[in-house]
């Protein structure tokens, strides 16, 4: 059995590696008149196993699901990680789709067995997905895609197994696919790039931060929204290779800025998957060891996911601003929000959200909301950014409730780090002439 792969956490090949070896193992069956059955699976309710019982037991459920997975496998079989808590198994010279089913079966036998870690006792449940080649798919993207839609419906009817039907080339499949393929090559090929959207003290509209914001022009499609590929690259694990590169070139573009203002805060967007993880720090480290200088302050904002596990996260907060970044708290008052624990948040900033924001000046229930986070972040000695600002009247009414930073169109949009610079420029020059 090949099991031994790039996936740090589960020692199993890791997404880019299985998708080579399966268009390679596609060919073969196709050639030799074999038969080669894939079989895709997910925790069912990982997401509430992470909160439950948090991160470091949702990563050793992980592990236990791979462990079982290698059980399951033959000798040439291959077994995968090809996304956060989804996973493949690819078996070879299979007679038929009853082989695949009985490999589930088995699997399922030994998920019922629950496992332990610290404290903590679950029994993981899997939803799978089966297909065959040739019988379903020919071509290796498609057969990948018609294993996941099986997935998908079984999940739908409530069934632990769903079996991609025959004819399957006639079936409705998201395009997402096609864009996960796309998306795993964009940084090679020089498709993406960081736009920066300007923060403005409220006091006096000095600049005093921009938050980097990723944007993809495909060479296929043209512009790509982030609302769209950025929750596809943390379902299949890219998530951590954009961020890494966004940490590092938000930093590099930021130290070649000019402008006569001491320190300027340039804020990262860091998924909750990766708040969890314990190299993390060692990432931001490295980052600011190439690209840091002075002038220039790291921001790390976070969602109020990121903190379910508070013990967790916590750690690896604190360890992050030892390195002097600053942390953020993203969308504050729309997520998770736990007063029991917020006065041991390590945190530097709180961020409105914009849909109190939007409601400012039509809202009673948004401006008392808004009073609230801002009273609360300064009685704790945080500061408060307000994002989505696009007028005037809803700047004054900001004013009027003591926020710190203003961040939205009213002062520029995103954009590339060259007209970013000009902006810089045209902001020193208006306070120069006051």
């Amino acid at each position: 059995m090949a099991t031994t792969g790039d996936d740090a956490l589960t020692g199993l090949q890791d997404r880019r590696s299985f998708l080579g070896l399966l268009r390679r193992q596609v060919v073969f069956a196709n050639d030799r008149k074999n038969i080669l059955a894939l079989i895709v699976l997910d925790i069912d309710g990982f997401s509430r196993l992470n909160a439950t019982h948090g991160f470091e037991f949702g990563d050793h459920a992980l592990q236990h699901l791979a462990a079982r997975l290698r059980e399951v496998a033959r000798a040439h079989d291959y077994v995968a990680r090809i996304g956060g808590d989804r996973f493949a198994l690819l078996l070879p010279r299979v007679m038929n789709s009853g082989h695949a089913e009985l490999a589930v079966q088995k699997l399922q036998r030994l998920l019922d067995v629950p496992f332990q870690h610290g404290e903590h006792q679950a029994r993981l449940a899997a939803t799978v997905g089966v297909a065959l080649c040739p019988q379903h798919a020919t071509h290796p993207d498609y057969l990948l895609r018609l294993a996941e839609k099986a997935l998908a419906s079984a999940r739908v009817a409530g069934v632990n197994c769903g079996v991609a039907p025959d004819g399957g080339a006639s079936l409705d499949v998201s395009e997402t696919w096609d864009i996960e393929i796309e998306l795993e090559g964009a940084l090679q090929r020089g498709e993406l790039s960081l736009h920066y959207q300007p923060q403005v003290r409220v006091s006096d509209l000095r600049p005093v931060g921009v938050e980097a914001l990723m944007r993809w022009h495909s060479r296929s499609r043209g512009p790509v929204s982030p609302d769209v590929f950025i929750p596809i690259a943390e379902r299949t694990g890219l998530i951590k290779k954009l961020t890494i590169w966004a940490l590092n070139t938000a930093l590099r573009q930021a130290s070649q800025w000019k402008h006569p203002w001491g320190e300027l805060g340039v804020a990262v967007n860091l998924p909750a998957s990766l708040v969890a993880q314990y190299d993390l720090p060692d990432l931001v480290e490295n980052a600011l060891h190439l690209w840091g200088r002075e002038g220039v302050v790291l921001v790390l904002e976070i969602t109020e996911r990121s903190l379910m596990d508070a013990r967790h996260s916590f750690d690896i907060l604190s360890r992050l601003r030892t390195l002097g970044a600053r942390v953020s708290i993203d969308d504050f008052g729309t997520g998770y929000s736990c007063l029991a624990y917020f006065k041991d948040i390590p945190a530097d900033e709180l961020k409105v959200d914009r849909s109190f924001v939007h409601g400012l000046l039509t809202d009673t229930a948004s401006v008392h909301v808004s009073s609230l986070i801002i009273d609360l972040a300064h009685r704790f000695g945080l500061a408060v950014v307000a994002e989505g600002i696009e007028d005037q009247a809803t700047l004054e009414a900001l004013r009027v409730l003591g926020c710190d930073t203003a961040q939205g169109w009213l002062f520029g949009k995103a954009l590339p780090s060259d007209d970013l610079q000009l902006w810089l420029d045209g902001a020193a020059a208006a306070h120069a002439g006051l």
